[in-house]
């Protein structure tokens, strides 16, 4: 019984820990490079927001001229529609 048993010694344990600590290092690898997509992924995604807001402001201010135009037109009409009415 005592053969199957391993003991532990200075040596093993160094050995353990230093797997231990690769393993480590490569998730830490891992998240890094998640983060990096991440953060790339993430930027991609801001400038299409940008982008958007940008053509929403556009086309406000297209509507927003637009409705000063109509109601410029209809004030004018109904000035023009008392004047004949008078």
């Amino acid at each position: 019984m005592d053969t199957m048993t391993k003991s532990w010694t200075d040596e093993r344990l160094e050995e353990r820990f230093d797997r231990i600590d690769e393993r480590f290092d490569r998730v830490d690898s891992d998240i890094h490079e998640l983060r990096t997509e991440m953060n790339a992924s993430f930027n991609r995604v801001d400038d299409r927001l940008k982008r958007m807001d940008e053509r929403f402001s556009e086309r406000f201010e297209a509507l927003y001229q637009l409705l000063i135009r109509l109601g410029a037109v209809a004030i004018t009409a109904l000035i023009g529609l008392i004047a004949t009415q008078l």
